[in-house]
């Protein structure tokens, strides 16, 4: 690391509030699939910001869209229509085939939204306060009081007590346990079709069709977070998608702007005329025409290129590899995951071998501290899974060559 490259870190160090462990890298360019510190070295990026930059860097058509909406204006509020947004909420409707849609700033603001509309449509049936959300066990839903009241991780809410009441936790993929949380008051279940955070657990189909179920014969909202598993993820645009089975609420964010801070929670038609009215919510920054733009734009560009069908394909062929890598490692215990939001289970903490692939040019991100997660551009090829396979495996050789020798 160059001495320019370590006083940035160190300046960062004094400056920023340290709720990171960052690694020890400054990111100056991206390209592709690729990203470039300061120093020059480039780096395979299979993490894509946390499932963001569904497109890769440097997307010509992405960035020149983004430019050309900033020459003509950058935000109104809400008080006003503006075109980009129009634009992307029509765009956005077409391809989830939800009916309503509010845009937000993040995934977590999303989530907030969706939690008042439940409680919202509730109220109106009854007038009652204290109806009750039943969220799912080892789920993430963002960091905000809203969002992580229904973040099913009491690790991250035990500081920040008391959150949010009327939340009830079941697990995902076990129907009864969530039938043992039902009551007269249960206004929502919400969950992650594949939750990513808690580990790569995709939602099966038998349990999704019994919650469908439920949900309609109780009048009860199902709510999916789409925010990780979203946006082609899975090789659906959706990955409820994948079962043909329709929310009520919707929340989708990260890859939904690629980069630009933009997010969106939705919902069916019958939700929409019985729930948030004016007043009942709203966003400074929600909906703006930049952030609409590079909306716009990203759900364009996923057609143009093709882009489900890629992950279709490349999304098998990582699983296959990642597999191998299960039988040829002991330490490998199982891998998990649908299209290119996979897991490979470890049966000891992976951050060593995380950090030994950084140092040979491969960017990873853990899910949990045994679980090493791969959500790359949704534009990776073969070779460039070959390529994270070859520097992966040297870097649990290395880490297994160390722990003999202690």
């Amino acid at each position: 690391m160059s001495t320019t490259m370590q006083q940035y870190i160190d300046e960062a160090e004094k400056a920023l509030l340290h709720t990171y462990n960052r690694y020890q890298v400054v990111f100056d360019k991206g390209d592709g699939v690729y990203l470039y510190d300061m120093d020059g070295k480039r780096y395979l990026d299979f993490v894509s910001g946390i499932a963001v930059f569904a497109l890769g860097y440097h997307n010509e058509e992405y960035n020149d869209a983004l430019k050309e909406q900033i020459d003509k204006i950058i935000h109104t509020s809400n008080y006003y229509y503006n075109l980009p947004a129009i634009e992307a909420a029509t765009k956005l409707k077409a391809v989830s085939g939800m009916d309503r849609v509010f845009f937000t700033n993040s995934g977590a603001e999303a989530v907030e939204g969706a939690v008042k509309t439940a409680r919202k449509y509730a109220f109106l049936k009854d007038g009652r306060t204290d109806h009750e959300i039943i969220a799912m066990h080892h789920s993430f839903h963002g960091r905000t009081m809203g969002a992580l009241s229904v973040t099913g991780n009491p690790h991250y809410r035990e500081a920040f007590e008391p959150m949010i009441g009327h939340i009830r936790f079941a697990d995902l993929n076990d129907f009864d346990s969530v039938l043992e949380q039902v009551t007269d008051r249960t206004c929502a279940i919400l969950f992650e079709t594949v939750q990513g955070e808690g580990g790569i657990y995709p939602a099966t189909e038998d349990f999704m069709r019994r919650v469908r179920k439920l949900c309609d014969e109780q009048d009860i909202l199902l709510m999916l977070d789409e925010i990780q598993c979203g946006m082609g993820r899975t090789g659906a645009m959706f990955a409820w998608q994948r079962y043909g089975i329709r929310p009520d609420v919707m929340t989708v964010a990260k890859a939904l702007g690629c980069g630009v801070p933009v997010g969106a929670f939705l919902m069916t038609e019958k939700v929409g005329a019985h729930s948030l009215v004016a007043g009942d919510h709203g966003s400074t920054y929600g909906g703006n025409p930049l952030a609409c733009a590079a909306v716009s734009k990203v759900i364009d560009l996923f057609e143009k290129q093709n882009i489900l069908a890629n992950v279709q394909e490349v999304g098998a062929y990582l699983e296959t590899c990642l597999d191998s890598l299960v039988e040829e490692f002991d330490c490998v215990k199982t891998r998990r995951g649908v299209g290119l939001l996979q897991g490979l289970v470890f049966d000891r903490p992976v951050g060593e071998i995380i950090k030994k692939a950084m140092d040979k040019g491969l960017v990873l991100i853990n899910a949990g501290s045994d679980i090493i997660r791969f959500v790359p551009p949704l534009v990776i090829t073969r070779e460039h899974v070959d390529d994270m396979v070859r520097i992966l495996r040297e870097s649990i050789q290395d880490d297994l060559q160390i722990k003999t020798i202690q």
